[in-house]
């Protein structure tokens, strides 16, 4: 099984070139692949499926053992047009990577979960091509942004089995030296507008007249199309979506905007063209319309109150572990979570393949994007975790389906945060850092509790037990029952928020909770609580979200979780996505759900 699928579906050009599957590969215990010029050898000695890590079964390797350094290798057919730029992309490599072509060292990259290319142009040959990728992965190195991958070596626990190397696909383009670099697309749904912020590569000819065109169409109806004289490497613009064609205040009723239940999407092609009407560049996009913003305790989408209804979703699977083993994998369990009656989910502790963010925009269903965590705080551990999300919102701004982002979760990272002011200023420069280069999304400061300045308040709270301890379950009613009540209660052994920091008005969540135990077949492991049979846990669904329903204080949920995960069997889902129940009765009861709390909306 190898992974086909074009690997970048917001930034798409027609031809390019799929590396997955067989390459040469070797383990390095000992470091020593510097000395034997691994870099320059012919052969390695084994053979691993790219893009899955060597720890997969569907890697072909299947070992779990730690290794921490290891190399890959790959020959290749490839031209080497001289007028014409070659880029070598990488989905994703976990953690740090060095790129060699024909033994010529081309880049390196820190960061094991965003996507990043080489220009290799310089270093290609007449036809035969060798790429050669050496990767370190620190085993015990606590500073690295790792989530839920373990540093022992069996996994136990909340944690799981290690990934090392590429997980996601590696592929080649090759483009005109002139060429579209990147675009942004931002919504002001206020104004009718869309604006597009546009990157031309620094190669282009200013002595010559170039052409920007763009066409934007929604369900093939052109709504706007104009060319744009370039005069440098920007193109800001604000695009006019009405044209006189739609009435602004009927803009959401009439299906133009994004939600989950009308995943409107609208196609755009942007052309780079020279004066004698040559194109240079070609590329393909689209953009959902939308708002979302915070007020009145509540969470709006395109100005109105929008109830979250997520499910936890940790991105595993048992033969690719963070890599699915292909696209319609990752489909399904969208689709899996839609049937179950959530409109979105809280990707937990991992940047996920931008094909899945896709299937969200295109089949609509509410994304809260979220990295991995380092477990410790240092200034080395900060950093990194800063240049990650610097890298995350670059690749993933254009997404309609994300909605919110989590940079940190229950103070991984920053374990004193609740008294520490060096720790607490950094949860406040990693919120204030998302809202300055993406001003569309709410950021959440510490998933769990221990918050500082955040636009949700999200809390965490298992404390419901089991059906036959009725205490417990009516004390857990009782925390949730008002926003008080939320606010004065601690929900485990923290606080809601950090020392010198309060609510301020911002809505209330609960965003983990469940993680209802059920066995089924021979399984080994355990959940939150436990119930023995489909009648049961379709019983229990029910009596956890009950409490939820009679809130008055909250504004929406995130329940644990989709599936299980090795040894946590605390999934509606079975780790090979098997259902554990009926999953009408579950949306059945999702379904029912009607605010207990309406709180008075601001109107003009």
């Amino acid at each position: 099984m190898s992974r086909v699928e074009y690997p970048r579906p917001q930034f798409v050009r027609s031809e390019w070139l799929n590396l997955n599957g067989p390459w040469q590969f070797e383990f390095d215990d000992r470091n020593e692949g510097w000395k034997e010029k691994y870099a320059n050898q012919e052969k390695l000695s084994c053979e691993i499926n790219v893009p899955f890590v060597y720890q997969s079964e569907l890697s072909g390797i299947n070992d779990r053992s730690i290794h921490e350094y290891i190399w890959y290798k790959k020959e290749i057919e490839l031209d080497n047009p001289a007028d014409k730029l070659t880029l070598l992309h990488f989905g994703a490599v976990d953690y740090y990577c060095k790129v060699y072509v024909n033994g010529h060292f081309v880049g390196e990259h820190e960061g094991g979960h965003t996507s990043f290319h080489f220009n290799i142009t310089d270093k290609l040959v007449k036809g035969k091509q060798t790429i050669t990728v050496f990767v370190h992965d620190p085993f015990d190195d606590e500073t690295i942004p790792r989530g839920k991958q373990f540093w022992e070596k069996e996994s136990r626990g909340i944690w799981y089995t290690n990934s090392t190397g590429i997980w996601q696909t590696v592929w080649i383009e090759q483009i005109e030296k002139e060429h579209i670099e990147s675009v942004k697309f931002t919504s002001d749904l206020d104004n009718g507008n869309v604006w597009i912020d546009l990157h031309i590569s620094d190669f282009i000819h200013f002595k010559e007249h170039r052409f920007l065109d763009y066409s934007i169409s929604f369900k093939d109806l052109v709504i706007a199309e104009d060319r744009i004289k370039l005069t440098g490497r920007n193109v800001k613009r604000a695009i006019d979506l009405m044209q006189n064609k739609i009435f602004r205040s009927n803009f959401h009723d009439a299906g133009f905007a994004w939600t989950p239940e009308n995943p409107n999407l609208f196609d755009v092609k942007l052309e780079l063209v020279k004066d004698d009407g040559h194109v240079l560049d070609t590329v393909t996009s689209y953009f959902g319309y939308r708002k979302v913003h915070t007020e009145s305790g509540m969470v709006f989408l395109n100005n109105r109150p929008y109830y979250q209804k997520l499910v936890l979703d940790q991105g595993y699977w048992p033969e690719g572990l963070l890599t699915a083993p292909s696209a319609s994998d990752l489909k399904k369990d969208i689709e899996l979570a839609k049937e179950m009656g959530f409109n979105g989910c809280r990707k937990h502790q991992k940047t996920e393949d931008p094909l899945f963010l896709y299937y969200a925009d295109t089949l609509g269903f509410l994304v809260w994007g979220e990295c991995a965590s380092a477990p410790v705080y240092t200034e080395k551990a900060a950093a990194r975790l800063m240049k990650e999300w610097m890298e995350i919102v670059e690749r993933d701004y254009n997404h309609p389906s994300i909605v919110t982002w989590v940079p940190l979760n229950e103070s991984w990272g920053v374990p004193d945060i609740h008294a520490d002011k060096k720790q607490q200023q950094f949860s406040k420069t990693m919120y204030h850092m998302l809202h300055a280069i993406d001003g569309t999304r709410p950021v959440i400061s510490n998933d769990g509790w221990e918050a500082t300045t955040t636009d949700i308040c999200a809390i965490h709270n298992y404390n419901h037990g089991n059906h036959e301890e009725k205490v417990k379950y009516e004390y857990f009613k009782e925390t949730l029952a008002s926003v008080e009540n939320l606010l004065s209660h601690a929900h485990g052994k923290w606080q809601v928020y950090a020392n010198g920091y309060s609510h301020q008005g911002e809505p209330i969540m609960l965003t983990e909770f469940g993680g209802i135990g059920f066995k089924v077949d021979d399984q080994k492991g355990w959940g939150y609580t436990s119930v023995e049979t489909e009648e049961e846990y379709v019983r229990d669904f029910r009596r956890i979200m009950d409490a939820i329903y009679q809130s008055k204080g909250l504004w929406g949920y995130c329940y644990t979780q989709l599936t299980d995960v090795e040894q946590e069997i605390n999934g509606i889902l079975t780790y090979n996505r098997k259902p554990k129940c009926d999953l009408s009765l579950l949306k059945e009861i999702n379904n029912q759900f009607y605010p207990a709390r309406l709180p008075v909306v601001k109107t003009d």
